[in-house]
């Protein structure tokens, strides 16, 4: 049985919230946090590492018991903590967390004061008035999860792209390795790069026959075979995930990966320029009559259609057919085209490497410059900086750059938005900085209205220089606050700021939609890690992929700029 790393740190996810419901020490439910997100972030899995001997205490914020754990669901899918902490807090109410909104310290509250043990139990009481009578609820919020129980029971289970990834790559390795198999791809939403994904659709080239798919529901980590034939199967994985495969002959691998891949509009729209030119498109190929005119490769078909290549980021049904036929496609960023990360984190606050460390792992990734932007004071959960820890690291960093090479480091600070629009600090402390990221961590549930007059007054101040992950969101946990996002983007062009795309795999925020909306509003984009370790530089990959699903090219993106331009970018943003 292989357990992944993503399995592992939802476990010990899990182990948290467990422990946070029933009120234990804060420290240990801390600890199996850290433990859960050094894990999602690892590059490498952690089964592997144990296979080498590899030492996992080495691994940030894990000791010898943590690695014991990790060690014991490797061989058996659980730990017997685990299962105790279950067996102490009803399954039930631990589906109360998968509800948007609501953290371990609501849903104590819930199955304390009004005896909730269920999703159902809890709809009745919200529809029945009872949770807006508990402190830190009201009306608004108990709206808000009504709304939230109905979303979950509407939507398909969808997991984030992030963890995805390992599953993709690493049944699409397996089946390469088969004797006669020639190109494996996964496609679909996966291929398009959303933010989350259904199914997992592969399809390999290879002669029909039953070798390729009697190897794929053979897959150890194979849990249920849902469909087996000689060209088609399908499986659920032990993680739940659902896998598709489709073998198709090399003369039709292009067509069946554009039809694949999808979207379903974008599909539609071709299928019809096909029948305006008298041809017939499927996943098969592009055909007159009976003859095969294209399908070998996807660029045969978008050839034959009078259309360039399409990248598959674009293939949403937005208008994109129409810019390829005029010829106005984008030619989208890509990682490479980054010079810099302007949105990071130390152990200063809640990160885990130091500011000599983190600068190291920079630098080693090629940038010519990070910026080092570690929470203010009013995030006193993440340790946040007041002005003198602030300007000692300042001075930390000057001495830091006078020793670096190749690399040069900025002052900066991640800094809150208060309920008012000011910022948590004062001017002349953040005069002094080299930008400011400003955030908004509390208030999510105000009025549209409200939060977005607030965010606006905060970047009228002259020091404002980045807003930070724009919405709020937490894909899956929590909803993005209600925010004119228009008038939040025509205020940076106006005051000639900027505005973040947020890579973390939890938040991928500015959404696509609005990522486009920034292009077409004039509005630079800064695509930032939001690195809380080294590990975390990682992630720059997840903001490049939302970066190109909303259109941006290289041109769009704040940081693809050379140090010397990003200075005179940011310049007007500060006044000394």
């Amino acid at each position: 049985m292989t357990v992944r790393n993503a399995e592992v740190a939802t476990a010990f996810e899990e182990m948290a919230d467990l422990l946070e419901i029933e009120g234990a020490n804060p420290f240990r439910v801390r600890a199996y946090r850290f433990a859960a997100r050094t894990l999602r972030d690892l590059p490498a899995e952690v089964g592997e590492m144990v296979a080498k001997g590899e030492d996992l205490t080495g691994l940030p914020g894990i000791g010898d018991d943590l690695a014991g754990k990790i060690k014991e669901i490797l061989s058996t899918g659980t730990a017997a903590a685990i299962e105790a902490q279950r067996k102490r807090v009803p399954a039930t109410v631990t589906e109360l967390l998968r509800i948007p909104g609501l953290g371990p310290k609501r849903v104590k509250t819930l199955t304390q004061e009004l005896k909730i043990r269920s999703p159902s139990e809890l709809q009745k009481a919200a529809q029945e008035g009872r949770v807006r009578t508990l402190a830190g609820f009201g009306e608004k919020t108990e709206q808000h999860i009504l709304a939230a129980l109905a979303a979950r029971l509407a939507e398909a289970p969808r997991v984030k792209r992030a963890v995805a990834i390992p599953y993709a790559e690493a049944l699409v390795a397996y089946l390469e390795q088969l004797s006669g198999v020639g190109r494996v791809m996964a496609a679909g939403s996966y291929r398009r790069g959303l933010e989350t994904i259904g199914d997992l659709d592969i399809l390999a080239v290879a002669p029909a026959g039953r070798p390729v798919t009697d190897r794929f529901v053979a897959y150890q980590e194979v849990r249920d075979v849902l469909a087996h034939g000689e060209t088609k199967a399908s499986v659920r994985l032990q993680s739940g995930l659902q896998v598709d495969l489709r073998v198709v002959p090399q003369e039709s691998y292009g067509a069946a990966l554009l039809y694949f891949t999808g979207s379903k509009s974008h599909n539609v729209v071709l299928r019809q320029l096909a029948q305006q030119r008298g041809l017939k498109l499927n996943e098969y190929g592009l055909f007159r009559g009976d003859t095969r005119v294209a399908g070998e490769t996807e660029e045969s078909v978008y050839a034959a259609l009078g259309l360039p290549w399409i990248p598959p980021e674009l293939r949403e049904g937005r208008g994109e057919i129409e810019a390829a036929k005029a010829g106005r496609l984008p030619h989208l960023v890509d990682l490479h085209d980054l010079k810099g990360d302007l949105h990071a984190h130390t152990r200063a606050t809640d990160g885990r490497h130091s500011l000599q460390e983190m600068a190291e792992a920079a630098r080693l990734r090629g940038l010519q410059y990070f910026a080092i932007t570690d929470h203010s004071r009013r995030l006193t959960m993440a340790k946040g900086l007041d002005s003198t820890r602030l300007l000692q690291q300042m001075e930390d960093i000057d001495r830091l750059n006078a020793t670096l090479s190749g690399i040069t480091i900025l002052k900066g600070i991640e800094v809150d938005i208060l309920e008012d629009g000011n910022l948590d600090l004062p001017d002349n402390v953040l005069g002094r900085l080299d930008l400011v990221v400003a955030a908004v961590h509390s208030r999510f549930t105000l009025s549209k209205q409200k939060q977005t007059e607030r965010i606006m007054k905060a970047m009228d101040h002259p020091h404002f220089s980045i807003l930070a992950h724009p919405s709020g969101r937490l894909i899956g946990r929590r909803e993005p606050y209600d925010v004119d996002m228009l008038r939040i983007i025509r205020k940076a062009r106006e005051r000639r700021c900027f505005l973040e795309v947020n890579a973390h795999p939890e938040r991928l925020d500015l959404t696509d939609i609005h990522c486009r909306m920034a292009r077409e509003e004039g509005v630079l984009l800064a695509v930032n890690t939001d690195a809380h370790s080294m590990l975390d530089l990682e992630n720059a990959r997840f903001g490049i992929g939302q970066a190109r699903r909303g259109w941006l090219e290289k041109s769009d993106v704040l940081n693809t700029r050379s140090y010397a331009e990003l200075r005179k970018l940011l310049k007007p943003t500060m006044k000394a």
